[in-house]
């Protein structure tokens, strides 16, 4: 705050009338993660992830998979659902042995407080994402297993995480 009092662009922001920055909140420091990859793991060798979100695709390219970037994808309800539905079909019919596909839709409409929009966020999962999917897997001659699930709940009512056990399918 005392560097930032006196700053340059803060003076003349003050002087068009416009708000000075008074603070600087680095986000999320920390040290690189000590984790084994998925192949490491799991014999994994050509994995993806599809995700808007920074710290999920961090966590993945951490496991060793291979980020993919979808135009359009948000990290919010109005994220490109098509598009990551697209991208992780074709690594399926490519050769990739594992697809984690997140969508932070639902999470974000929680964290709103809208239980309408989480609603209708959970109905595009359905119909757009994995019914999609599900229907492309008739042309992949390999046996394929989906989990479907959150990372965490964020309920409505609260706005925020809970570490309540997470349901899945």
């Amino acid at each position: 705050q005392e560097l930032l009092s006196n700053h340059p662009i803060n003076l003349n922001r003050i002087e068009q009338g416009k708000d000075p920055a008074n603070s600087i909140w680095p986000w999320s420091p920390g040290y690189k993660p000590s984790m084994k990859t998925m192949n490491e793991l799991y014999g994994i060798k050509n994995g993806v992830v599809i995700s808007a979100v920074d710290l999920i695709r961090g966590i993945g390219v951490y496991a060793g998979l291979t980020p993919i970037i979808v135009d359009g994808a948000t990290g919010l309800y109005d994220t490109n659902y098509e598009g990551k539905t697209e991208a992780a079909i074709n690594a399926l019919k490519g050769d990739c042995d594992f697809v984690f596909l997140h969508i932070e839709a639902s999470d974000e409409a929680g964290h709103e407080g809208d239980m309408d929009l989480k609603i209708r966020t959970i109905e595009y999962l359905d119909k757009r994402v994995l019914a999609p999917i599900v229907n492309a897997l008739s042309s992949i001659n390999e046996p394929v297993t989906i989990a479907v699930l959150p990372d965490h709940p964020t309920p409505c009512r609260i706005r925020t995480h809970t570490a309540t056990p997470v349901p899945f399918l």
